[in-house]
């Protein structure tokens, strides 16, 4: 199985550059080549993607805020750029890599061995759990995935809502999210849901229990992909 990638750049040589570098590379398929963000979110929308070529420096909107919009831990990115003073910020977003301009064969390669080698990790088979502990009040309480219907982002803590009530701890989304079990999924920034507990889904939101839930651009691909559609 290949890795889905695009390339974002908004410069004509690096593009190609980074092109010629994919196409070399067995394990890569290019899918797209985005000179700017807005193309970029609408092959992510269209589109899963494993691994995402981008750039820092771009007209109107930056790597970063593509980044922003990223919510899914399923699409790697590795941040291309002929500066160096953006190491820090690239990697409080957790990229997978950081490439300085211009790339080099060998350091095209050695990043995308350490895509395979993340990839193999989380598809390799692990302890399956079908609940999970959460501190509240002064001890850990166990959470069947079953009842729990949705979590929602607040500031530094997390709500995590069941049926009978709702629980706020403090913890991130993206930990959470790596934690919980393949029936859920994060649509929106702020929000990951129980597939299994959607009543609906109508244009850029979905229900839950009473509660409408946002759905982002981005991850509106996954979720259709996700789900058992006719």
């Amino acid at each position: 199985m290949k890795l889905r990638c695009i390339i974002v750049d908004d410069e004509v040589m690096a593009r190609k550059s980074l092109q010629k570098l994919c196409e070399q590379h067995s394990a890569l398929e290019l899918i797209a080549i985005c000179e700017n963000v807005q193309q970029a979110l609408k092959v992510l929308e269209q589109n899963e993607i494993d691994l995402i070529w981008l750039d820092v420096e771009m007209p109107e909107m930056t790597g970063f805020d593509l980044l922003e919009k990223i919510t899914t831990t399923t699409t790697q990115v590795i941040l291309t750029t002929s500066k160096i003073e953006y190491a820090y910020d690239a990697f409080q977003y957790q990229v997978t890599d950081y490439l300085k301009k211009p790339i080099t064969g060998p350091r095209f390669n050695l990043a995308v061995e350490k895509v395979l080698d993340l990839r193999q990790k989380k598809d390799s088979p692990q302890q399956q759990h079908n609940e999970i502990y959460i501190k509240h009040e002064g001890r850990y309480i166990r959470l069947p995935y079953s009842d729990i219907q949705f979590v929602e982002n607040i500031g530094d803590y997390v709500k995590i809502y069941t049926s009978k009530q709702a629980y706020i701890i403090h913890t991130t989304m993206k930990s959470l999210e790596e934690k919980l079990g393949k029936q859920f999924l994060r649509v929106h920034r702020s929000f990951i849901v129980h597939l299994d507990k959607i009543v609906d889904i109508e244009e850029n939101n979905l229900v839950i229990a009473n509660k409408v839930i946002p759905i982002s651009r981005a991850n509106k691909s996954e979720l259709m992909n996700r789900l058992n559609m006719l």
